[in-house]
């Protein structure tokens, strides 16, 4: 997040689109609807099912899947056509030539063109456009329904142009706000879990960088960029790829087209997985490595808004699990190396010394209410909003970003959008959440359809229903609702049962390399 959670009560507007935020990211939906109670913030739902957030809306649309590039445009044409751009901030802090072609972008988006294309009312997009564009101050917040297409990186970029058209960059209550999967994806990414980046995004390959690694850890560091997982799965199906070593990952429910990931997986040399349970991916692995769980264990977490705060250990590990940190020292010293830690916190401040962004912090720093990165000096605040006066970079980049269709649409033998995502009982792929049989009794497997799909294949509430895809085919329950529309299904992806995974696509954004999770073509029918 471009902002902080703090700053959500300083939203004139908020925006919610790619973000069913009540099930996925609660304690944010719970303040942004105390915001909207209290009387401070409207509410924008953008979104192909009528999410619970949208009950607390001032205005909701409904979308077509994967058509949220259209619909930004949309409403920058119409932003734009009105006069509502904040003109002073183009002016000053974007790049002028970036900004002319984005107009010239826009220009086609009419709200009758949009409508043939997503499906929202032109009138419903006039008013959506007329409420964003005259706020004083407009917050937007998006999850993995804008990330996950073929198109993500196309849909991040046209968040950030609208962002900086109405001139909320760098104001609390504004800003780009991205709401992270799980509880450190953004700590994982700062420290170096991309695989063309070192700790705190300094990029693999850049002459100063790789000098000032190599220095520190004098040791020579390979300098040229690895494969994101996606594609690492491809070359393991391929042959091309030996071994993987897995942490805290479930690929066997969490991966696209689980028939591909699971013959990747079959077809390498050597598996290992480290987790806190036996999950499905560590059933298929060669060596299972026990870790301790978060409450385990010393460390730090960093937030969505880039909060990084120290977790304490409360309770022993049992068996003979070890801290995450320790089997990788363990394995390191048996293939030679040296590595003495004693505990997190001297890992922590070898961190700091590598991390400019991070270069200010140390436990002490942090106590119980932990610091916002950049932090760049030990005297430094910490930045709870980014972007507040000028960007790193110097004047913003706009891209005109044209529509493109997902990469397989419905078609007369798959009639029927599928989408998938998350829901408020179970996280991400069950790992921890379904050993409650408390929540498994609460929710379990189902398939979201509309009253109108649920008449036309001949099924009930709580009825058999098969999914099936060109991927493949899962049997779960018809939960039978007025909140999606005709014509599209939505399957939660938490379940082993019926796993959503079976039937999604594994086509890839050109450039993030993520799967298009959240769009493909299938068929209904009654089991």
């Amino acid at each position: 997040m471009t902002n902080d959670i703090k700053g959500l009560k300083d939203s004139d507007v908020a925006l919610i689109i790619g973000s069913d935020t009540s099930e996925a990211h609660p304690v944010i939906s719970a303040r942004i609807k105390q915001a909207i109670i209290e009387g401070r913030t409207k509410l924008i739902v953008i979104d192909p099912k009528e999410i619970k957030m949208a009950d607390y809306a001032e205005i909701y649309a409904c979308q077509r899947p994967g058509t949220d590039v259209a619909v930004i445009n949309g409403m920058m044409h119409l932003i734009l056509k009105n006069g509502w751009e904040d003109k002073e901030f183009i002016k000053e802090r974007v790049e002028p030539e970036t900004f002319e072609a984005l107009k010239s972008e826009v220009e086609k988006f009419t709200p009758e063109y949009v409508e043939k294309i997503s499906g929202i009312p032109a009138a419903q997009l006039i008013d959506i456009a007329e409420l964003f564009g005259k706020a004083k101050v407009a917050g937007l917040y998006y999850a993995m329904g804008i990330t996950q297409h073929t198109t993500g990186v196309d849909n991040v970029r046209s968040t950030a142009n609208l962002q900086m058209l109405c001139g909320n960059m760098g104001v609390s209550g504004g800003g780009v706000n991205p709401l992270r999967g799980q509880s450190n994806v953004q700590g994982a990414c700062d420290l170096g879990g991309l695989p063309v980046v070192y700790t705190g995004y300094q990029k693999v390959g850049v002459d100063a960088v790789q000098e000032k690694m190599e220095k520190f850890w004098n040791a020579k560091l390979n300098n040229k960029p690895g494969y994101p997982m996606t594609v690492a799965f491809d070359k393991a199906f391929d042959g091309e790829m030996k071994a993987f070593y897995i942490m805290g990952e479930n690929p066997m429910i969490s991966d696209p087209d689980l028939h591909h990931a699971e013959a990747a997986l079959n077809n390498l040399d050597f598996l290992v997985v480290e987790d806190i349970f036996m999950t499905e991916t560590a059933k298929l692995a060669d060596v299972v490595l026990p870790a301790t769980t978060y409450a385990e264990k010393t460390g730090t977490f960093t937030n969505t808004e880039r909060r990084v705060q120290i977790l304490n250990e409360a309770l022993c590990g049992p068996g003979e699990s070890k801290h995450d940190w320790e089997i990788h020292q363990m394995l390191a010293n048996k293939m030679g190396l040296n590595w003495n830690y004693k505990c997190a916190e001297e890992i922590f401040n070898e961190i700091a010394a590598v991390t400019p962004s991070y270069a200010g912090m140390s436990y002490a720093r942090l106590g119980n209410q932990g610091l916002h990165w950049p932090c760049p000096t030990e005297d430094h605040p910490g930045t709870p909003v980014l972007h507040v006066g000028k960007f790193a970079k110097g004047l913003g980049t706009m891209f005109a970003v044209p529509f493109k269709d997902p990469a397989e649409m419905p078609d007369e033998e798959y009639p029927t959008y599928l989408t998938t995502g998350r829901i408020l009982q179970h996280f991400h792929t069950g790992t921890m959440s379904r050993k409650s049989e408390g929540l498994n009794r609460l929710a379990g497997p189902h398939v979201m359809i509309s009253v109108e799909d649920a008449e036309r294949i001949g099924v009930g509430n709580s009825e058999d229903v098969k999914v099936t895809t060109r991927r493949g085919t899962i049997t779960t329950k018809a939960f039978v609702t007025k909140r999606i529309p005709n014509g599209t299904a939505y399957v939660p992806f938490h379940f082993w049962e019926a796993p959503a995974n079976i039937l999604t696509n594994n086509a890839l954004d050109p450039i993030a390399k993520i799967p298009e999770y959240k769009v493909c073509a299938c068929k209904l029918e009654k089991a």
